[in-house]
This record gives C-alpha cells, sequence and structure tokens, in this order.
C-alpha cells in the first residue's frame, strides 16, 4: 500500500527536478522511490558482506535495453573520440 510523504526541497531543485523526470517519462514519487529502494538496498547488502559479484548481479536492471549484438566496445570508443 501506498502513503503519501511530505519532504521540503529547494524550490530551484523542483523545478529541475520537474523536468529531469518529464525527459524521463516518471514521476517525482517514482524517481523518489527508485531512490529510497537503492538506498536501502545498497545499504543491507553492504551490511551482510556480500561479495561484490553478488552485489553486482543484485543490481537494478537497466532501463534501456540493448541488442544483443550491441558492440560496447565500439559505442565507447566513438564517445571517448569526440
Amino acid at each position: 500500500m501506498k502513503k503519501p510523504l511530505n519532504i521540503t526541497v529547494d524550490e530551484n531543485l523542483i523545478k529541475a527536478i520537474k523536468q529531469y523526470a518529464e525527459n524521463k517519462e516518471t514521476s517525482i514519487s517514482a524517481l523518489v522511490e527508485d531512490y529510497f529502494e537503492r538506498l536501502i538496498k545498497t545499504k543491507k547488502e553492504l551490511e551482510s558482506n556480500v561479495s561484490l559479484l553478488e552485489f553486482v548481479k543484485n543490481l537494478p536492471e537497466a532501463k534501456m535495453k540493448y541488442p544483443e549484438d550491441f558492440d560496447w566496445k565500439e559505442e565507447y570508443f566513438k564517445k571517448k573520440g569526440k
């Protein structure tokens, strides 16, 4: 069950985060909830002495999907050459 949460944030930050959320086609609530989930998950994993491999395996799935044949090395050097 979701419940409302009131927070106080700098006015300029609110404007910036509204624009960011709009660009990402999401809501501020979703951004905050996602951040809190990551914060708690990361802290729990660090406290439980999880191996780096396990930590990486448990990271959230990327929001962007890449094709199976995506050439990461080629993209890296394209951007590095700019």
